[in-house]
């Protein structure tokens, strides 16, 4: 007698439904670990080490910066509400996107903070923080939300508050939080509105397309620096 598998509900973006946010989960460990790291042997000396700093990409070429700065904070409160609002909304959206699009999700959000910081801060300033990537994913519930006709007022309100501290206080990187909301928004936009025929393989290319741009940007203000630098003989062109 053959009897028929049932089928896995999935969500709008195309992935199957989940009991546990475990990336989610997994974040905050992540950067409690880090930051308990940073606490032990200096804040700001992990932070100019792996933090987002201009002139270490380019004369170092680490790269590598523009993504483990989303992973260093520079005081308790800082990554207290960083932390807080991850573990608040991450959940939802890890049940809307499926863990493996979530963590795309957070990766490029945190990536594109760290860009965008990099394309428009001083040379010398150091940035850290997982600002970006938490802009990214409030970002993403509002354009995820709207498409499930969810009641977003509250993230748009929040969101509106954190743009203006972040204009208005000394000290906050208000160019990664601008970064990672608007790559969070449009990673959540090619994820839940992508049709169903064909739809994985348009994700795909469609978030591949955001990391080149993100690249291009990242390329641009390095021959930016290295014309800035070169009359130093720091570098050569």
């Amino acid at each position: 007698m053959r009897t028929e598998q049932p089928v896995q509900p999935t969500t709008v973006a195309g992935a199957t439904t989940i009991a546990k946010p475990y990336v989610t989960y997994t974040l905050i460990v992540i950067n409690l670990l880090v930051f308990a790291y940073q606490y032990s042997v200096g804040i700001n000396a992990v932070a100019e080490r792996w933090g987002m700093w201009p002139v270490g990409i380019v004369t170092g070429d680490e790269w590598y910066r523009l993504l483990t700065s989303a992973f260093l904070h520079g005081s308790f409160l800082h990554i207290a509400f960083n932390m807080y609002v991850l573990f608040a909304l991450g959940p939802t959206l890890e049940r809307i996107l499926g863990h493996v699009r979530f963590t795309a999700l957070y990766l490029l959000s945190a990536l594109g903070g760290g860009v965008v910081s990099y394309f428009f801060s001083d040379i010398t300033t150091v940035s850290v923080g997982a600002s970006g990537a938490i802009f990214g994913l409030m970002g993403a519930l509002v354009v995820a939300g709207r498409r499930l006709r969810y009641d977003v007022t509250q993230v748009l309100v929040l969101l509106g508050i954190n743009v203006v501290i972040g204009f208005l206080a000394p000290g906050i990187d208000w160019r990664a939080h601008l970064g990672g909301l608007v790559t969070g928004a449009l990673v959540a936009a090619i994820l839940v509105h992508a049709p169903r025929k064909s739809r994985t393989f348009i994700q795909v290319a469609g978030l591949g397309g955001v990391l080149l741009i993100l690249v291009a940007v990242a390329m641009l203000r390095t021959s930016q620096i290295q014309e800035l630098l070169a009359p130093l003989g720091v570098i050569t062109t």
